[in-house]
This record gives C-alpha cells, structure tokens and sequence, in this order.
C-alpha cells in the first residue's frame, strides 16, 4: 500500500520542468515589464486523481490509503496565467504525459530489477 497524507481533496497545479524552461526563455524574449508574471497550466487536480494516475501509470496494484490524521494544506493551489496566455504562450506536456515520461526516464536511468 501506498499512503498519502490527507484526504486526497486539496487540489494542486503541475507543470512539467520543460515546460518551464521552454516560458522562461520565451518569457526572456517576449516579456518586458517590471510586473509578476506566473508560469503554470492554469488547470489542477486533485491529490487523489494524481496518486491514481501515477498508480496506472507505474502499474501499482497495491491500495492508495489516506492518512486523514496528517494535513491537507491549502485547498487549492492554481495560478493565475492570465499574462502568460495573453502572450500566447502554453504548456506542451499534460501531466499524464509528464508522469509517463519521468516514469520512463526513472526505469531507464535509476531504476533496478526489483524496481522493474
């Protein structure tokens, strides 16, 4: 089993390190204003869809169980990317295909038979 803290409500924004990298540099050529500007999806999820969809993805077939006894933190955790939209700029990687490819790279690169 694995066990995750809280409840599994609190919803949280996930963006791909690639992602990042690829609005920064756009950010750095298109961006010229002393203003805030966020870097996100502008989507989340909830911590229950995302242990279920890094279960599916690892073929974990083992119970997720959660600890209500441990915090659940802020409700909700999203980013305005309004300005970032405006500027035309997106994200490329879902998270279920950021979780499929750090998965990968995990096996390819990290992990042992055992892991397997």
């Amino acid at each position: 089993e694995v066990v995750v803290w809280g409840s599994g409500k609190p919803r949280r924004e996930f963006l791909h390190v690639d992602d990042l990298a690829d609005a920064i540099c756009f950010l750095m050529d298109e961006y010229d204003s002393p203003e805030i500007i966020n870097v996100g999806v502008g989507e989340d999820v909830c911590i229950a869809e995302l242990a279920e969809l890094i279960r599916d993805t690892v073929g974990f077939e083992g119970a997720i169980v959660y600890d209500r006894e441990k915090p659940d933190g802020t409700p909700r955790k999203l980013l305005d990317v309004s300005k970032t939209q405006e500027l035309c700029w997106r994200p490329r990687i879902s998270l279920r295909e950021g979780i499929k490819s750090t998965y990968a790279w995990f096996l390819a690169n990290v992990a042992t038979e055992q892991d397997r």
